[in-house]
């Protein structure tokens, strides 16, 4: 049931990073990451105020804010790496963030198996041949680079602490205050910019598609939470990067891009991985 809903969390983050690069292509990526995100929040505070779901408040709620306010960073240097650069490379290179909640669990004691090693070993293996790696230095940037690798370690630093935030419960007041959060740091980051305001008349055609990008990324979070607290956080971790290989596929799919060998090689070894870390 873990890895379940380990890869579901992969599908929902590599859907999600999908719509909100291609979203980034036409809208400022702080319109894009403040708009769904408080899409998301509008929608995580009313269940909240329905269910009671306040009554779960606890000092582990700290571990949520600081989730918020890495999240917004990292969502706005993921997105404008997408929007700068090839979808097919800049998301499999963000995987590399997966070493903070492996590290993580690794320092707190947890030790895999010898088949779990050899599935997490696949996988990592098989997400950076997806990405593409291109000889002769014609790669993607050293711009897009750096923003692809802050973007990873902030996403690393949330995947941990909102796991850590949820260990005893309460994960919907968890991803409310955390939502609250990445809107109140979105909102500053977009009041502080120049240039990047949009009028609203622009952001109307596609508010379904970013409340839809925030949903998604809400459902992630949540389905991450769960595998991690039902199994190894250290597998958990690795079957959920593997979100790259959705989004590459439908970027092939829906945008045409093309897809070299060494991609198409990667994604199969992602997906041996996650057999080898299911059946171990």
């Amino acid at each position: 049931m873990s890895q379940l809903l380990a890869l579901s969390a992969s599908l929902l983050w590599g859907m999600a990073d999908f719509g909100g690069g291609s979203l980034t292509r036409r809208l400022p990526a702080q319109t894009v990451v403040v708009v769904s995100q408080g899409s998301a929040a509008a929608v995580l505070l009313a269940a909240v105020l329905a269910t009671g779901a306040v009554r779960d408040a606890s000092p582990a709620l700290w571990y949520a804010v600081a989730a918020g306010i890495i999240g917004p960073f990292a969502i706005l240097a993921f997105y404008r790496a997408l929007a700068l650069g090839p979808m097919g490379v800049v998301s499999p290179l963000a995987t590399v963030g997966v070493a903070v909640p492996v590290g993580v669990g690794l320092a707190v004691g947890e030790r895999p198996g010898l088949g779990q090693v050899a599935g997490i070993a696949v996988a990592v293996l098989g997400v950076a041949l997806a990405g593409g790696p291109q000889s002769g230095g014609a790669a993607i940037g050293v711009r897009v680079l750096a923003l692809t690798l802050a973007a990873a370690l902030g996403f690393g630093a949330v995947m941990a602490l909102i796991a850590h935030a949820s260990t005893d419960g309460g994960l919907l007041l968890v991803l409310c205050v955390q939502r609250l959060c990445n809107v109140a740091v979105g909102m500053g980051i977009l009041l502080a910019g120049r240039g990047c305001r949009t009028e609203p008349g622009a952001i109307r055609p596609s508010l379904p598609a970013l409340t839809a990008v925030g949903l998604a990324d809400v459902g992630a979070n949540a389905t991450f939470a769960l595998a991690s607290h039902g199994g190894a956080p250290a597998v958990a971790a690795v079957l959920a990067s593997l979100y790259p290989v959705v989004t590459a596929l439908m970027a092939r799919g829906l945008l045409k891009e093309r897809l070299r060998r060494v991609q198409v090689a990667g994604a199969g070894l992602a997906v041996l991985g996650t057999v080898l870390l299911a059946a171990a």
